[in-house]
């Protein structure tokens, strides 16, 4: 019976300790994800005499990104 050579090469076990230290690393480098409570949204006084528009955070943010 012939015997036949293993795949595992010392290149190939190089190779992978390589790729296992690389995504080790990534894994350390990037942050952990924490759960921030949010605000709870306080519904906005009724205007007395129609109208309607308020200057919220929303429309904060959105003319903030409109800026040219």
């Amino acid at each position: 019976m012939p015997s036949t050579p293993s795949k595992l090469s010392r290149r190939t076990l190089f190779a992978g300790a390589g790729t296992a230290g690389a995504l080790a690393a990534a894994v350390s480098v990037m942050p952990s994800v924490q759960s921030v409570p949010q605000a709870a949204a306080q519904p906005m006084p009724k205007p007395t005499r129609g109208g309607g528009y308020a200057l919220s955070e929303h429309v904060k943010r959105y003319y903030k990104t409109a800026l040219v």
